[in-house]
Protein backbone atom coordinates (compact mmCIF):
# COMPACT_ATOMS: atom_id res chain seq x y z
CA UNK A 1 0.00 0.00 0.00
CA UNK A 2 2.98 2.23 0.91
CA UNK A 3 4.48 1.85 -2.21
CA UNK A 4 1.29 2.40 -4.12
CA UNK A 5 0.83 5.69 -2.38
CA UNK A 6 4.33 6.64 -3.46
CA UNK A 7 2.86 5.94 -7.25
CA UNK A 8 -0.04 8.01 -6.77
CA UNK A 9 -2.02 4.61 -7.52
CA UNK A 10 -5.18 4.98 -5.43
CA UNK A 11 -7.14 2.58 -7.30
CA UNK A 12 -4.73 0.25 -6.21
CA UNK A 13 -4.69 1.28 -2.78
CA UNK A 14 -8.47 1.30 -2.78
CA UNK A 15 -8.07 -2.66 -3.89
CA UNK A 16 -5.74 -3.24 -0.86
CA UNK A 17 -7.27 -1.41 1.51
CA UNK A 18 -10.68 -3.74 0.79
CA UNK A 19 -8.49 -7.33 1.07
CA UNK A 20 -7.01 -5.53 4.27
CA UNK A 21 -10.49 -5.21 5.73
CA UNK A 22 -11.65 -8.89 4.64
CA UNK A 23 -8.31 -10.01 6.08
CA UNK A 24 -8.74 -8.58 9.27
CA UNK A 25 -12.39 -9.75 9.70
CA UNK A 26 -11.35 -13.44 8.85
CA UNK A 27 -8.80 -12.90 11.53
CA UNK A 28 -11.18 -11.80 13.67
CA UNK A 29 -13.99 -14.36 13.27
CA UNK A 30 -11.13 -17.12 13.45
CA UNK A 31 -10.07 -15.57 16.79
CA UNK A 32 -13.36 -15.58 18.16
CA UNK A 33 -14.08 -19.58 17.31
CA UNK A 34 -10.14 -20.01 18.74
CA UNK A 35 -11.34 -18.86 21.67
CA UNK A 36 -14.72 -20.41 22.16
CA UNK A 37 -13.22 -23.73 21.26
CA UNK A 38 -10.22 -23.51 23.76
CA UNK A 39 -12.82 -22.37 26.39
CA UNK A 40 -14.70 -25.16 25.66
CA UNK A 41 -12.14 -27.49 26.08
CA UNK A 42 -11.17 -26.08 29.41
CA UNK A 43 -14.87 -27.22 30.49
CA UNK A 44 -14.42 -30.32 28.82
CA UNK A 45 -11.52 -31.51 31.03
CA UNK A 46 -12.17 -29.83 33.94
CA UNK A 47 -13.25 -32.06 36.67
CA UNK A 48 -16.49 -30.93 38.32
CA UNK A 49 -16.46 -29.09 41.64
CA UNK A 50 -20.12 -28.57 42.41
CA UNK A 51 -21.52 -30.39 44.94
CA UNK A 52 -24.74 -33.04 44.37
CA UNK A 53 -27.63 -31.91 46.12
CA UNK A 54 -31.59 -32.69 45.84
CA UNK A 55 -32.85 -31.29 42.89
CA UNK A 56 -36.06 -30.97 41.19
CA UNK A 57 -35.67 -31.63 37.22
CA UNK A 58 -38.74 -30.16 36.72
CA UNK A 59 -38.29 -26.59 37.95
CA UNK A 60 -34.21 -26.99 36.70
CA UNK A 61 -35.43 -28.26 32.91
CA UNK A 62 -38.52 -25.53 32.85
CA UNK A 63 -36.06 -23.02 33.93
CA UNK A 64 -33.40 -23.71 31.15
CA UNK A 65 -36.11 -24.53 28.48
CA UNK A 66 -37.25 -20.99 29.08
CA UNK A 67 -33.65 -19.41 29.46
CA UNK A 68 -32.48 -21.03 25.80
CA UNK A 69 -36.03 -20.15 23.56
CA UNK A 70 -35.39 -16.30 25.04
CA UNK A 71 -31.95 -16.47 24.55
CA UNK A 72 -32.32 -17.37 20.79
CA UNK A 73 -35.01 -15.19 20.33
CA UNK A 74 -32.71 -12.31 21.47
CA UNK A 75 -30.12 -13.54 18.86
CA UNK A 76 -32.71 -14.02 16.20
CA UNK A 77 -35.89 -11.87 16.18
CA UNK A 78 -37.50 -13.98 13.41
CA UNK A 79 -36.69 -17.57 15.33
CA UNK A 80 -39.89 -19.20 17.11
CA UNK A 81 -40.80 -22.43 17.86
CA UNK A 82 -43.99 -24.03 19.78
CA UNK A 83 -42.55 -25.03 22.97
CA UNK A 84 -44.39 -28.19 24.36
CA UNK A 85 -43.84 -29.90 28.46
CA UNK A 86 -45.25 -32.40 29.85
CA UNK A 87 -44.03 -32.62 33.74
CA UNK A 88 -44.49 -35.65 36.01
CA UNK A 89 -46.48 -33.94 38.84
CA UNK A 90 -44.90 -36.75 41.32
CA UNK A 91 -41.42 -36.74 39.97
CA UNK A 92 -39.14 -37.20 43.06
CA UNK A 93 -35.93 -34.88 43.65
CA UNK A 94 -32.57 -36.47 42.77
CA UNK A 95 -29.07 -36.01 43.57
CA UNK A 96 -27.10 -33.82 40.81
CA UNK A 97 -24.33 -31.01 40.54
CA UNK A 98 -27.12 -28.48 39.54
CA UNK A 99 -25.04 -26.57 37.11
CA UNK A 100 -23.58 -29.36 35.46
CA UNK A 101 -27.29 -31.25 34.84
CA UNK A 102 -28.33 -27.56 33.78
CA UNK A 103 -25.37 -27.52 31.04
CA UNK A 104 -26.65 -30.67 29.86
CA UNK A 105 -30.23 -29.56 29.01
CA UNK A 106 -29.00 -26.21 27.83
CA UNK A 107 -26.78 -28.01 25.12
CA UNK A 108 -29.97 -30.37 24.30
CA UNK A 109 -32.45 -27.72 24.13
CA UNK A 110 -30.07 -25.35 22.10
CA UNK A 111 -29.73 -27.71 19.90
CA UNK A 112 -33.05 -28.98 19.61
CA UNK A 113 -33.94 -25.56 18.64
CA UNK A 114 -31.18 -25.15 15.84
CA UNK A 115 -32.63 -28.05 14.20
CA UNK A 116 -36.51 -27.21 14.17
CA UNK A 117 -35.15 -23.38 13.18
CA UNK A 118 -32.69 -24.93 10.10
CA UNK A 119 -36.04 -27.16 8.94
CA UNK A 120 -38.16 -23.90 8.94
CA UNK A 121 -35.95 -22.49 6.66
CA UNK A 122 -37.00 -25.39 4.00
CA UNK A 123 -39.73 -27.15 4.76
CA UNK A 124 -43.38 -25.82 3.35
CA UNK A 125 -45.85 -23.27 5.54
CA UNK A 126 -47.51 -26.52 7.06
CA UNK A 127 -44.43 -26.79 9.22
CA UNK A 128 -44.63 -26.17 13.13
CA UNK A 129 -41.51 -26.20 14.54
CA UNK A 130 -42.07 -28.06 18.13
CA UNK A 131 -39.30 -28.74 20.87
CA UNK A 132 -40.84 -30.80 23.74
CA UNK A 133 -39.84 -31.63 27.06
CA UNK A 134 -40.92 -34.33 29.09
CA UNK A 135 -39.93 -35.54 32.57
CA UNK A 136 -41.02 -39.07 34.33
CA UNK A 137 -39.64 -41.48 36.79
CA UNK A 138 -39.57 -45.67 36.49
CA UNK A 139 -37.43 -48.15 37.79
CA UNK A 140 -35.56 -46.40 39.74
CA UNK A 141 -34.47 -43.31 37.37
CA UNK A 142 -35.70 -40.04 36.61
CA UNK A 143 -36.05 -39.97 32.92
CA UNK A 144 -35.67 -35.89 30.77
CA UNK A 145 -36.50 -36.61 27.30
CA UNK A 146 -35.61 -33.41 24.55
CA UNK A 147 -37.88 -34.05 21.44
CA UNK A 148 -37.68 -31.36 18.23
CA UNK A 149 -39.56 -32.59 14.66
CA UNK A 150 -36.27 -31.08 12.63
CA UNK A 151 -34.28 -32.50 10.35
CA UNK A 152 -33.23 -35.78 12.55
CA UNK A 153 -29.82 -37.48 12.51
CA UNK A 154 -28.76 -38.95 9.70
CA UNK A 155 -28.05 -42.94 10.59
CA UNK A 156 -24.62 -42.75 8.83
CA UNK A 157 -23.40 -40.05 11.87
CA UNK A 158 -25.66 -41.44 15.28
CA UNK A 159 -22.09 -43.07 16.79
CA UNK A 160 -20.30 -40.06 16.35
CA UNK A 161 -22.38 -37.27 17.45
CA UNK A 162 -21.11 -37.39 21.14
CA UNK A 163 -17.71 -37.93 19.87
CA UNK A 164 -15.21 -34.73 20.61
CA UNK A 165 -14.96 -31.53 18.37
CA UNK A 166 -17.43 -33.61 15.63
CA UNK A 167 -20.29 -31.33 14.49
CA UNK A 168 -23.09 -30.99 11.96
CA UNK A 169 -23.09 -27.25 12.41
CA UNK A 170 -21.77 -24.76 9.47
CA UNK A 171 -18.04 -23.75 11.07
CA UNK A 172 -18.52 -20.96 13.61
CA UNK A 173 -21.32 -22.30 14.91
CA UNK A 174 -20.97 -25.32 16.85
CA UNK A 175 -17.72 -26.58 18.70
CA UNK A 176 -18.21 -30.28 18.71
CA UNK A 177 -18.22 -30.14 22.29
CA UNK A 178 -21.68 -29.59 23.34
CA UNK A 179 -22.76 -33.06 23.37
CA UNK A 180 -19.56 -34.81 24.33
CA UNK A 181 -19.53 -32.96 27.44
CA UNK A 182 -23.29 -33.70 28.36
CA UNK A 183 -22.48 -37.30 27.95
CA UNK A 184 -19.01 -37.22 30.22
CA UNK A 185 -21.41 -35.02 32.92
CA UNK A 186 -24.77 -37.82 32.44
CA UNK A 187 -22.53 -40.84 32.13
CA UNK A 188 -19.47 -39.74 34.05
CA UNK A 189 -20.40 -37.65 36.30
CA UNK A 190 -23.80 -39.41 37.94
CA UNK A 191 -23.72 -42.67 36.64
CA UNK A 192 -26.46 -41.97 34.24
CA UNK A 193 -27.58 -42.99 30.41
CA UNK A 194 -27.61 -40.53 27.42
CA UNK A 195 -29.34 -42.00 24.13
CA UNK A 196 -30.92 -40.69 20.98
CA UNK A 197 -33.26 -41.70 19.09
CA UNK A 198 -33.61 -40.01 15.44
CA UNK A 199 -35.19 -40.94 12.27
CA UNK A 200 -33.46 -38.46 9.19
CA UNK A 201 -35.90 -36.40 8.32
CA UNK A 202 -38.04 -36.56 11.07
CA UNK A 203 -36.51 -35.00 14.63
CA UNK A 204 -34.49 -36.49 17.15
CA UNK A 205 -35.42 -37.47 20.71
CA UNK A 206 -32.78 -37.76 23.18
CA UNK A 207 -33.17 -39.25 26.53
CA UNK A 208 -31.36 -39.00 30.07
CA UNK A 209 -31.81 -41.56 32.52
CA UNK A 210 -30.79 -39.82 36.11
CA UNK A 211 -30.33 -42.81 39.15
CA UNK A 212 -32.86 -41.82 42.16
CA UNK A 213 -29.55 -43.35 44.25
CA UNK A 214 -26.11 -42.07 43.71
Amino acid sequence: MELELDKGGISEVRSLTSDIKANQQKISQHGKRADFIVKGMLQHSRASSGEKQPTNINVLADEFFKLSFHGLRAKDKSFNAEMVTHFDPDLPKVNVVQQDIGRVLLNLINNAFYAVNQKAKTAGVDYKPTVELRTSHNNGFIEIKVKDNGNGIPESIKEKIMQPFFTTKPTGEGTGLGLSLSYDIVVKGHDGIIQVDSTEGNGSEFIINLPLKS
